[in-house]
């Protein structure tokens, strides 16, 4: 009788076997959001699957993990398994994870952005780009694998403890820092939407970049594309060994596209008279970051002006309290509410005083979850049992510190924030090159690399997590005999996870208080996509002009007048203002942006909608300042001052060129950049 009322965990098994389907099929859709499926090889669409599963399924397993090992003695109150069970699913995760995030998806990333054509050629470059990291990474472990044995003796469980470590240790260092900024960057980012007019403002001052950033790309492009039009007239020499690699080179290019485009190379093409095989798959390498760095940029911008046409429709809406969407393009980018059943008076309503009040009510409960969680890092240590986390786990002593049901979803949603504070961080850092996600068209390495970060910040995260609850709690889960005390065990993880974490107060502080915009302009860098300029949420260019040069882009691109020839399908009546008397931004050889000339800066016609345009009560004091402000903001700022050195050339050896008519060196970067692998990315680090 005694064994019939013993509990089984048949029930839990299928709940979270429901669970892990859903979490397989919401992986697929995030894929498919990035990827096309049917043209997307499959040796790079499985581990990619794979490492996006994977570090969801940890989500899933930690409150599961919580809940068995509280039971002890205890009716079960939550979703539970066997300790058995629970300790296989933990290797069968945290391996797999390993592998493929320090092998597999490292080596096929460059084995899609080798550029070569043999299939060993491919391999051969990727291995030998992956193994100059992997010898530092291995001479840094031989150091500590000869501490360790001196300490605790040559064996298994030694070494295995110091590959745990080591991997741990690193995994924490960027989790930490990037879930730092992401602390603040998500509550800030619902806090600054819920002001249309202010989200206007943004979007033109970013309009700015991004349209040098995309005017780049193409003559980036065009340049290549010219290099290959130019081997493919020659029929003889060299050249003619690589025929069929060209013409299959040219078949991806869309030359009708390229004739039509007024952008064209400044100067002569520069061909080697020696064609070889590392520079075909030099240039093939370059063209294909080439080419995805533009569909990258024009996605953007195409996003850019359909949102600013959206905000401004909200904005002109203010007076007929009547909102429509229809004159907008309906190509994905369109409004979600645009619907039958929505009329145009509930729509002007939904998005003028239902959103935004969500927004900031979001905004409210990210900043207090924020505030948990470094406060919860920075308490663990001193007072555990203070922890805000692990009050709301295991709120009454009188459960033994037993975690329910209610616990797993609250720790399920805990961990679920910070790891998205961590993506978020990932998101918004521009140290990784080139990297970047694409609506259907991310490129393969940057898909294996961006894969890679997830599974790789996910579990020091979830095992970070674990250490606010109480000690004889998390002592106790599978998870610490698996992990933990392996890390324990070794001199550099032995109470760093409590130490360390206290550190997520810099990239806190740095991100609230815009210490990365200060920093980018003392010294002219762009380590952070910030577009304030001041700590009290304001864009750093308001008032200098560079929003009304990013308000005349955007509406001449509405206007279908845009110089790249992009048409954002947006009717010219949805337009931001009426710009129609403001010349165009002029451009260099190169796509830079250069001030236009004084007296030429004219205000549009038509007014932006905003509060801060008008001036029918102004006395005769404020019309005064209004009148000096504006004659500092319409002044043309020299060219230095705007971070333009475009006339200073820096040394051959730190640009990276060559000096003679062979292939550019491939890491841009030196010595040290070669020595970790590194791609062209333009001076940024690799990490």
């Amino acid at each position: 009788m005694a064994f019939a009322n013993r509990p089984t965990p048949v029930g839990s098994a299928i709940f979270l076997s429901f669970f892990f389907l859903l979490i397989c099929l919401l992986a697929l859709t995030v894929l498919r959001r990035f990827l096309t499926l049917r043209a997307t090889p499959a040796y790079i669409l499985l581990p990619v699957y794979l490492a996006l599963v994977l570090p969801a399924s940890v989500v899933l397993l930690v409150p599961v993990d919580l809940a068995s090992s509280t039971r002890e003695g205890n009716p079960p109150k939550g979703i539970w398994l066997p300790d058995r069970a629970v300790l296989v699913l933990w290797r069968i995760t945290y391996w797999l994870i390993f592998v493929l995030t320090w092998i597999i998806l490292p080596i096929l990333g460059e084995f899609v952005d080798s550029g070569y054509r043999d299939p060993r050629n491919r391999l051969i470059y990727s291995l030998r780009s992956n193994a100059r990291y992997h010898a530092t990474v291995l001479a840094c472990g031989v150091v500590g694998l000869i501490y360790v044995s001196i300490q605790n003796g040559f064996e298994f469980s030694s070494i295995r403890a110091l590959v745990m470590a080591l991997a741990y240790v690193w995994g924490l260092i960027l989790a930490i820092y990037l879930m730092g900024h992401g602390l603040v960057s998500i509550p800030r980012t619902f806090w600054r939407q819920a002001n249309n007019a202010d989200s206007l403002r943004r979007l033109q001052v970013h309009a700015l970049k991004v349209h040098d950033r995309l005017t780049d790309a193409i003559t980036n492009l065009e340049e290549l594309e010219a290099k290959l039009r130019e081997l493919q007239r020659r029929k003889t020499g060299s050249a003619a060994a690589f025929e069929d690699w060209i013409d299959e080179l040219a078949e991806y290019s869309d030359h009708s596209e390229s004739q039509a485009h007024p952008l064209r190379p400044a100067g002569p093409v520069n061909v080697p008279a020696v064609i070889t095989e590392r520079y075909m798959a030099d240039l093939s390498r370059r063209l294909q970051r080439a080419r995805h760095q533009k569909a990258r940029f024009v996605s953007e911008w195409h996003h850019l002006v359909q949102s600013a046409a959206r905000y401004q429709a909200i904005l002109n809406s203010s007076a007929s309290q009547k909102l429509d969407f229809n004159q907008l393009r309906s190509d994905g980018l369109a409004s979600p509410m645009q619907s039958t059943l929505v009329t145009p008076y509930m729509r002007y309503h939904i998005y003028v005083h239902i959103l935004p009040a969500i927004r900031l009510l979001l905004a409210a409960v990210c900043a207090g979850a924020s505030f948990c969680v470094v406060w919860s890092e920075l308490i663990k240590t001193i007072a555990p049992r203070y922890s805000i986390i692990s009050l709301s786990l295991v709120p009454r002593p009188d459960d033994q510190g037993q975690v329910g049901f209610g616990g797993q979803v609250l720790s399920a949603l805990w961990l679920l924030y910070m790891c998205s504070a961590a993506l978020k961080g990932v998101h918004d850092a521009q140290v990784w090159g080139n990297r970047a996600l694409v609506r259907r068209n991310t490129y393969g390495e940057s898909a294996c690399w961006y894969a890679g970060q997830v599974a790789r910040l996910t579990v020091p995260l979830s095992y970070n997590f674990v250490t606010f609850l109480p000690g004889d709690i998390h002592r106790g889960t599978i998870f610490y005999h698996f992990l933990g005390q392996y890390i324990d065990l070794t001199p550099l993880g032995k109470g760093f996870d409590y130490f360390f974490p206290v550190l997520v107060l810099f990239p806190v502080c740095a991100t609230m208080f815009n210490l990365y915009g200060r920093i980018k302009k003392a010294l002219g860098l762009s380590m952070v996509e910030d577009d304030d300029g001041d700590a009290d949420g304001m864009p750093g260019e308001y008032g200098t002009g560079g929003w009304r040069e990013g308000r005349a882009l955007i509406e001449r691109e509405l206007n279908g007048l845009g110089s790249l020839g992009i048409a954002s399908g947006v009717s010219p009546a949805t337009s931001v203002a009426g710009t129609s008397d403001v010349p165009p931004v002029r451009r260099g050889a190169r796509g830079h942006r250069t001030p236009p000339a004084a007296g030429s800066s004219r205000r549009p016609a038509v007014p932006l909608a905003t509060s801060s345009d008008s001036d029918s009560d102004e006395n005769v004091f404020q019309s005064f300042a209004h009148r000096v402000r504006n004659t500092f903001e319409t002044a043309s700022t020299p060219r230095w001052l705007q971070g333009d050195f475009s006339g200073l050339r820096p040394p051959r050896w730190m640009s990276g060129e060559s000096g003679g008519q062979g292939p550019p060196s491939r890491g841009g970067g030196g010595f040290l950049n070669q020595l970790f692998g590194g791609r062209s990315t333009q001076g940024y680090s690799r990490l």
